[in-house]
């Protein structure tokens, strides 16, 4: 009767093993995709911030700059567009300030304008 315990413990111990190594792995899995996921979503930030050294003065740049530590979504939806134009020769390289201002603004118009009236 003992030995039938003994051998029934051991199966249920080496199922549990069994299922906690699957977990691990999966985990393991799990995580490494998410690392390659990041890193590639990195070489893309990367990629775009060099494409803005040709496509903005540097006036431009340090405003999206600054706009990266307030909005980091439009930032890099702001460098998508102006790359993808600037790819499509559609806008004049590179881009100044002003412009940049024009086209921030642009995006932003849903925004609504606060104006104040003395009376």
């Amino acid at each position: 009767m003992t030995s039938t315990v003994d051998d029934d413990l051991e199966k249920l111990r080496s199922q549990r093993m069994a299922e906690i190594q699957s977990q691990l792995e999966q985990q393991a899995a799990a995580q490494a995709n998410a690392e390659l996921e990041q890193q590639a979503k990195q070489d893309a930030i990367a990629e775009l911030d060099k494409s803005m050294k040709f496509v903005l003065t540097p006036e431009a740049r340090s405003r999206l700059s600054s706009l990266n530590l307030v909005n980091p979504e439009l930032t890099t939806k702001v460098k998508t567009h102006l790359a993808t134009l600037a790819e499509k020769k559609q806008i004049a390289v590179p881009v100044s300030d002003t412009q940049l201002k024009n086209i921030l603004s642009g995006l932003s118009k849903s925004r609504r304008e606060t104006t104040i009236r003395r009376i």
